[in-house]
């Protein structure tokens, strides 16, 4: 099918349902005209694009704006700014509040449509917080006298999500400062009043999704330029800092610690990522402390450990900071052996669903399944877990001793009776995606399959002028037809160690992931125990192939082999023993060959100053055989969050009509055990027949008709 004939399918398609939908329409609306609804005429209004549906949802409350010529100013802005643009809902929430397309009664009236005409265009039109959220504004008076602006938040303001309630502030100050008034002086009582309100709701209410630090708390409270406040929502009172002028209850307020907690507080990254690009264009200068907060916030979530660390990306322990009984830690902050950050999308996986091995998931005695929400460190807060068998899998050590890497579910199965300790937990598929919308940090991922197929993609156009696979077979002795598999299905095919190291040497190219180890994992203490205890084995060879190294068994070097996830045999609790590949590919890593042992790079290991941070993988990338990379990258915490998200969601009841039964229905308001009972107590409407002077319930007499 070509792209023309495409186009005009989608187009005769589009057209349909615009005509149906309009067909539809028009019956409804005869259909009330006749009298038989309480309201006679259709309450959905017809929406054509975005703008349509904001000044929809909108002129439920405030009419004045459906035919305000609202819509086209906001197409405008969208060509100025960009689909979506935060920009777009300030400037229109600015331009209403000024009164350019509706007059209105008050100032405050004014600038509260426009904000609500913001707000609804950030949430895409489509949820009931800009109505329901955001209850109103208030004025209040600053201690110098002059007007400042109040955000009155409802609980419903959840429905928003934690980024755009947070924007919702931004839009707010934004028209605030337009309109003149002056900015929020928080007093001290006030911000300690604002940290005990949230932590009073956390641990008397209900859980916060992100509970802030009170140093976070008390530092956006204090700069904020405008006050949060909010109806009461709970019957419980705050424990301290009653009474204040400022502030009208003493009760808890739910929309307070939902817009403080889990929106400006857990969403300042994103916030921080528009406004450092655009926000002095449009004078918001007053948010720049959102830098010295996200320095704050840092230091809160990785702990007392952080304060020395000089990591760029630090631990974040705040996955596991409330942890129910019952819910199992899979893996602590940054902690080597959990899950490893790999790039990428699944076909299971999506939005804020990553994917890991379904090896990982037996291995972890399936308490992990398909679905299974899962609390981990970053980029995010959760996520749904879907399989992957393209990733790689765990790596455990054995009751007797024995490192395996498991890589099907049928030697899962087999040996996870057996298994002592989980080396790896494997890798975790994150898309790129997350990391851009929860405006975290690029990391380094590890040393992956497709990381490698493009270096050696590049290695050979460089090399020959193209991608020449009959001259780079003839170049490393690997028939074509591997070497084309090796390209096009580097996740399904699987190449010999030979075949790795011999592409590595003849390319240039670092050694393939699938026999890199995690070299960054051990000190050169440990390196250096691991290369005496060489000098005690034995090498077995055919030529250039290692076949097997046969080491005495000793738990302290043995452990660094652990450690960098090298498969190995314990034999009669006497030997250890690497075999096949590994073999090959070790002592390719270290250097080794026929003519060179290991004298060389003990040597080298002995010289580093006790005081020196050269990591064992830059000592091997010097004087190894082979070039190699950092396997390990970034490994991500995680523990189980809540298994009975991954079940089916269910309606609780069974609705089936919209006619009130009361009582009669009974328990399961039962329409026909309402009909038995022959009459029904409820509250209904009371008409008047201007005919016959009866009273009915329904708006057209069944009398007259």
């Amino acid at each position: 099918m070509t792209e023309e004939t495409q186009s005009k399918k989608i187009s005769k398609y589009f057209s349909e349902l615009d005509k149906e939908t309009k067909d539809i329409l028009k019956i409804s609306k005869e259909a009330r005209k006749r009298g038989l609804d309480p309201e006679k005429d259709v309450e959905v209004p017809i929406a054509c694009n975005m703008a349509e549906r904001v000044i929809g949802l909108i002129s439920a409350i405030a009419p004045k704006v459906a035919d305000a010529g609202i819509e086209k100013r906001i197409t405008e802005l969208e060509k100025q700014y960009g689909n979506l643009d935060w920009r777009v809902a300030f400037k229109i929430a600015e331009e209403i509040a000024q009164q350019k397309f509706v007059k209105f009664d008050s100032q405050i009236e004014a600038m509260e449509i426009g904000i609500r005409i913001g707000f609804a265009y950030i949430t895409l039109g489509v949820v009931s917080s800009p109505l329901e959220g955001f209850a109103c504004l208030k004025v209040f008076k600053r201690e110098d006298g002059k007007e400042y602006i109040g955000i009155n938040y409802a609980g419903p303001i959840r429905s928003a999500g934690g980024t755009m309630g947070a924007a919702s502030v931004l839009i707010v100050d934004y028209v605030r400062k337009k309109m003149g008034y002056a900015a929020y002086d928080a007093t001290e009582k006030e911000i300690k009043r604002m940290s005990t309100e949230l932590y009073d709701y956390h641990e008397r209410v209900t859980n916060l999704q992100y509970l802030p630090s009170k140093e976070e708390i008390e530092f956006l409270t204090k700069h904020i330029p405008v006050q949060v406040v909010g109806e009461p929502s709970e019957k419980l009172e705050v424990s301290n800092y009653k009474d204040l002028p400022r502030v009208e209850t003493n009760t808890i307020r739910n929309g307070v610690c939902l817009v403080i907690g889990e929106c400006l507080c857990q969403k300042a990254p994103k916030l921080w990522k528009q406004l450092a690009r655009w926000g002095k264009d449009f004078d918001m200068d007053q948010w720049h402390f959102l830098e010295e907060f996200l320095k704050i916030q840092k230091k809160a979530r990785a702990g007392k450990e952080e304060v020395k660390s000089k990591e760029k990306v630090p631990p974040d322990y705040n996955y596991i900071k409330d942890l129910p009984a019952g819910r199992p830690v899979l893996c602590h902050p940054k902690y080597p052996g959990g899950f490893r950050l790999r790039y990428g999308r699944s076909r299971a996986s999506g939005l804020s669903s990553m994917s890991i091995s379904p090896v990982t998931m037996l291995v972890l005695d399936e308490f992990i399944g398909v679905g299974t929400q899962i609390k981990y460190e970053r980029p995010g807060k959760s996520t749904a877990v879907a399989p992957c068998d393209t990733i790689e899998g765990p790596i455990v050590k054995l009751e007797d001793g024995t490192v395996i890497r498991l890589e099907t579910k049928e030697e899962a199965r087999k040996f996870s009776s057996q298994v002592e300790e989980i080396l790896f937990l494997g890798d975790m598929l994150v898309n790129y995606g997350e990391f851009l919308n929860r405006a975290h940090v690029l990391v380094s991922p590890g040393y992956c399959e497709e990381w490698w197929v493009q270096e050696l993609e590049k290695a050979t156009v460089d090399m020959f002028g193209n991608l020449d696979l009959d001259k780079l077979s003839s170049l490393v002795g690997i028939s074509k037809d591997s070497l084309d598999k090796l390209l096009k299905l580097p996740f399904r095919s699987r190449i010999s160690a030979e075949a790795a190291v011999q592409l590595s040497r003849s390319m240039n190219i670092p050694l393939h992931p699938y026999y890199t180890y995690h070299w960054n994992l051990i000190d050169l203490a440990r390196f250096g125990l691991m290369l005496e205890w060489f000098d005690k084995g034995k090498v077995e060879r055919e030529g250039d192939k290692i076949l097997k190294i046969v080491l005495p068994l000793d738990p302290e070097p043995k452990r660094a082999l652990e450690l960098i996830g090298m498969p190995h045999l314990v034999v009669n609790n006497e030997f250890v023993v690497i075999e096949k590949g590994h073999a090959h590919a070790l002592m390719a890593s270290l250097g080794v060959t026929q003519e060179k042992d290991l004298a060389s790079l003990r040597k080298t290991v002995s010289e580093v100053p006790d005081d020196s941070e050269t990591s064992v993988l830059e000592i091997l990338s010097k004087s190894g055989d082979v070039r190699l990379r950092d396997k390990s990258g970034l490994f991500i915490g995680g523990r189980m969050g809540r298994p009975e998200k991954a079940k089916m969601r269910k309606l609780t009841g069974s609705p089936h009509v919209l006619f009130p039964v009361g009582e009669e229905g009974g328990r399961l308001r039962c329409f026909q055990a309402a009909l038995d009972e022959g009459r029904i107590t409820a509250d209904f409407p009371v008409y008047k027949c201007t005919k016959c002077e009866k009273e009915t319930i329904s708006p057209i007499c069944e009398h007259c008709g």
